[in-house]
């Protein structure tokens, strides 16, 4: 076989030995491009619909991708390269070095280990050979846009790498050379600072410094017009530097004088200034927003707190937060409204680029430091403590203060702080920086609704903003309130006056597409998160990716932990670094110590977007399943805790995943408080389950969920659950989930009253489970096909059916579903007048669930036992029995059986004359059954009270209605 070569950097290419080898356009092209951009990674083929399919893909769209594939297989059958399936996805398997784009990335790693080596005329050479390799746009004439999004990444690695080699070229005296290529590089690319200040720096140093001017005056206007923003500081200093006529052109110290330097002492080290000398005072604080918009009550403490720093020489004041949310803005903000009171002599400034693969080494910070304090380049020692040493000494009995932006940790930074107290750091970082000495911690959080409204108006316009005020605050809230997409919405309204906020809200309103459309010029709500995502470690990405692809809007700690498979002590620990880099944020802090997490929708996004580069489709599947496993655990044992064991529900034969028993007993002390609170989560874990196909963590999760749904009512839950789950189950021929969830459906009927709608869906999953002899399952049929035939009043086949129900409990050893069938034949035994036989059952039954500790079964024995005494008119014995019954419903916080319990015991009172209290049970009962949404019970209510209680009722009621 021959070696194959795949070439993307321009139109789509594939080359062997004998020549090229033709791809048909269309489908096949978007096919093979994907594969030879993800080469060695497994492709989902629903990924590869959405690519071919934009708007609506077909039903055939699967066969179709399967098509494309076998026909690429077959133009490669003589290469060395192959497509392989895995699961439900490909995989192209090529030698190394076949793909042009993979020679570029090893090209310009080369290059860069050249220049870390300094031989940059070597990077140079490197760098052109890589830039070579590209033949056009990358994927031209690829016919998809999700493929088009990622080509634009890999162009902007193009211009990055010609952006670097031609800075090396200059620092290479190569000015003349690069004039050209830079001109036509900012027609293509207008926008970038970088490329105007690499054409005014090699016009300046060719003699062309009208041009270099006239280079500036053409970028400022096409700022002013595109952005509505000034250049960067570093075009605006090297205008200045310019118009000196500096040949030099300093980094960026500005000096109020130009500086007389003392020579060296003999030692090497550097001279303290002479008394008549000029001191260097930096000025280096990047330009402030014009337009800012903040919370001025935290701008007023912020003040306060850097002045009291400076006074009481306390640590560095940090500002911490999430990428996007402003810290960058708000330090320099607050460094420019004190540094001409309070900081006279001079503003250092350093982005230390701690979200990047390249952030700043101390070192090198302190040198720029050091220059820009006046010491000569030949003064600066190499070693870093001397380096220290020489930058507190310089800063002693100085009021200066410095600003680290960016900073990776604690440190990159420490040896930058200086040791005297009127001097006073600002750090901005992305991580929660807590190990610093008697520092300052603001969180800054996204902006408040008003002051998000107010920075649009700020920017495009108080009268645009008023026009249209809903939309206005829809944009805020469609970006969380993050400053930095406010202020790119912002300036693409600006540079766009003809556009609306409505038509800027549609754009937003896909989530594929939001990040996309969150870039004008060079900001980039993508680039921001790109920053935080590439300073974690591999598998902290990759827990990212995982979260984002099981996330609801509040889960709780623990989830890290089983989509990573880690069985540490602390089930949150996996979860640290997302939270030290602001990817996640803390929601509430619960009762038991441990804490709920949210992951922003802009990170969110931003994650599910790299989920085809860092996880495979099946590493992706089996963290979701371990993710199930854990909710079906954590459910089976609230089940567990209310009924005192596995009792009345089909088990299943989905793997758990189990996390510490002293972590799941410290959050399962209210199981039926937990899965309430868990309602939300607990219902996406069903829909997750029926969408990568495990049908079978679907329907357990969704019947065990029925322990909150006849505690609570929750109807509409328990429906769609159930639906989505039946779905799944009758996908996947699923038998025993399909009848689990028939009876379930089924039952949710017959709490509804609509007694004629659940009987096929009991009858028909009565019919399966008898077909697998599953005793439970049988016996669950068998009681809710008795209580129908109840409320039917057709007691005799009821009674034979709660025996037959009996006998299958007996059968499964279910002492607890034995226990409630004996209640409800009870029921109908008084009802006969079979006092004796009655009470006999109701004796077994609160027996057995007084032995197995199951509050609910024992509450439902009492509440028949009342009953039972008001079917023999002793009505003041019967209040004991409801009376207990009723505050055991209540501890447990069962909502359904309360209602029932308040109704006996208004009949009980009305019977006993007590008219008054009777009213209070009749409304109580009512206004649970309306909150639960209850409507057709809470009308049987208001009939039963009018009947019982006559006018005194009606008068009630009137009066309630004038009150209310």
């Amino acid at each position: 076989m021959s070696s194959c070569q795949f070439r993307i950097l321009g139109p789509l290419e594939v080359h062997s030995v004998s020549g090229e080898i033709r791809i048909p356009p269309g489908r096949q092209e978007i096919v093979l491009a994907a594969l030879v951009l993800n080469f060695g990674r497994v492709l989902d083929s629903s990924y590869l619909v959405d690519l071919i399919w934009a708007q609506g893909p077909p039903e055939t769209a699967r066969a179709q991708v399967q098509t494309c594939v076998s026909n690429l297989r077959k133009a490669l059958s003589d290469t060395d390269a192959t497509i392989e399936t895995q699961g439900r996805g490909y995989r192209l398997n090529i030698a190394p070095g076949a793909t042009d784009v993979g020679e570029f990335r090893r090209l310009v790693a080369v290059a860069r280990a050249a220049a870390q080596e300094r031989n940059k005329a070597q990077a140079v050479k490197v760098l052109r050979q890589a830039a070579e390799l590209w033949r056009g746009p990358c994927m031209a004439m690829v016919p998809s846009d999700l493929l088009s999004r990622a080509a634009v990444q890999l162009d902007e690695e193009r211009i990055e790498a010609l952006e670097m080699c031609l800075g090396f070229e200059l620092e290479l005296g190569g000015h003349n050379r690069v004039v050209g290529e830079l001109r036509q590089l900012i027609t293509e690319y207008p926008l970038r600072e970088r490329l105007h200040v690499f054409l005014m720096k090699a016009l300046h140093h060719s003699g062309r410094q009208a041009e270099a001017l006239e280079a500036y005056r053409q970028v400022r206007e096409l700022f002013a017009e595109e952005l509505g923003l000034d250049p960067g500081k570093e075009l605006r200093d090297l205008e200045a530097a310019i118009l000196a006529d500096e040949r030099s052109l300093p980094e960026a110290v500005e000096t109020e004088q130009s500086a007389v330097q003392a020579p060296p002492a003999e030692d090497g080290a550097p001279t303290p200034a002479t008394a008549g000398e000029p001191v260097i005072v930096p000025r280096q604080l990047p330009a402030g927003v014009s337009d800012f918009v903040g919370d001025a009550t935290l701008i007023d403490q912020i003040k306060t707190v850097v002045i009291q720093t400076q006074r009481a020489q306390l640590g560095p004041v940090l500002f911490l937060g999430s990428a996007g949310v402003g810290k960058s803005t708000m330090a320099v903000h607050i460094a420019h409204r004190l540094a001409a009171e309070y900081f006279p002599d001079g503003q250092l400034y350093c982005d230390m680029h701690g979200g990047s693969g390249a952030a700043a080494e101390p070192g090198h910070v302190l040198g720029r430091f050091l220059r820009a304090l006046g010491l000569p380049g030949q003064a600066i020692p190499e070693a870093l403590d001397e380096r220290v040493e020489l930058y507190r000494s310089m800063l002693a009995g100085r009021r200066l203060l410095v600003v680290l932006d960016d900073a990776r940790d604690e440190a990159q930074i420490r040896q930058l702080i200086p040791g005297d107290g009127q001097c006073v750091v600002l750090v901005t970082s992305n991580r929660r920086m807590t190990a610093l000495p008697g520092a300052h911690r603001f969180d800054l959080q996204p902006l408040a609704l008003d002051k998000g409204i107010e920075l649009l108006g700020r920017v495009i316009g108080e009268p645009r903003v008023s026009a249209e005020v809903d939309t206005a605050r829809a944009l805020v809230q469609l970006v969380g309130g993050l400053p930095l997409a406010l202020r790119i919405i912002a300036a693409r309204l600006a540079a766009r006056p003809h556009w609306s906020l409505l038509s800027m809200a549609r754009r937003l309103e896909d989530e594929h597409r939001r990040l996309d459309e969150l870039a004008h010029g060079e900001l980039s709500i993508r680039a921001s998160l790109a920053l935080s995502y590439q300073g974690l470690a591999p598998g902290d990405r990759r827990t990212l990716v995982l979260l984002a692809a099981a996330s609801g809007a509040e889960l709780p700690s623990w989830v890290g932990a089983a989509l990573t498979d880690d069985h540490g002590p602390e089930p949150s620990e996996p979860l640290e670094p997302l939270i030290d880099m602001r990817l996640v944020e803390i929601g509430a802090l619960e009762p038991s110590g441990d804490f709920r997490l949210v992951l922003p929708q802009t990170v969110q996004i931003f994650a599910a977007d790299q989920m085809n580069t860092e996880v495979s489709l099946a590493d992706r599947d089996a963290a979701i399943r371990r993710l199930l496993g854990a909710w079906i655990s954590l459910a089976e044992y609230a089940h567990r805790q209310v009924y005192g064991g596995m009792y009345t529900i089909v088990r299943g034969e989905a793997e758990q995943w189990h996390l510490p028993s002293a972590y799941i007993s410290r959050q399962l002390k209210d199981p039926v408080g937990w899965l309430e609170k868990e309602h939300v989560n607990l219902a996406r874990a069903v829909d997750l389950a029926a969408e990568i196909g495990f049908s079978e963590a679907s329907w357990q999760l969704c019947t065990l969920l029925v322990t909150l749904f006849e505690a609570r009512g929750c109807p509409d839950l328990w429906d769609s659950t159930h639906r989505t789950a039946l779905q799944a189950v009758n996908a996947d021929g699923n038998q025993r989930g399909q009848a689990a969830v028939l009876r379930s459906l089924g039952s949710l009927h017959l709490r509804r009253g609509e007694y004629e709608a659940a009987t096929p869906y009991i009858s028909a999953a009565l019919e399966l489970f008898q077909g697998m002899e599953d005793a439970t399952g049988s016996a669950l049929c068998q009681r809710d096909q008795a209580l129908a035939y109840r409320y039917r009043n057709e007691n005799e086949k009821a009674l034979e059916l709660y025996r037959q129900a009996e006998q299958n409990f007996v059968v499964a050893d279910d002492a607890i579903g034995e226990a409630h069938v004996l209640s409800e034949a009870a029921y109908i035994l008084m009802q006969r007048s079979d006092y004796t036989s009655a009470r006999s059952y109701l004796n077994k039954a609160l027996g057995i669930s007084r032995s197995a500790g199951f509050d609910r079964g024992e509450a439902m024995a009492l509440r028949r036992i009342g009953q039972l005494n008001v079917a023999q008119r002793e009505f003041e014995d019967a209040r004991r029995p409801l009376s207990e019954a009723l505050a055991m419903v209540r501890a447990s916080g069962d909502l359904v059986g309360e209602t029932y319990l308040l109704m006996d015991l208004g009949r009980v009172d009305a019977e006993l004359g007590r008219a008054e209290s009777a009213m209070q049970y009749f409304t109580q009962s009512i206004t649970i059954r309306d909150r639960i949404r209850d409507h057709r019970g809470a009308e049987a209510a208001r009939r039963e009270a009018t009947e019982r209680l006559g006018q005194q009722w009606l008068r009630n009621s009137v009066l309630d209605d004038q009150i209310r």
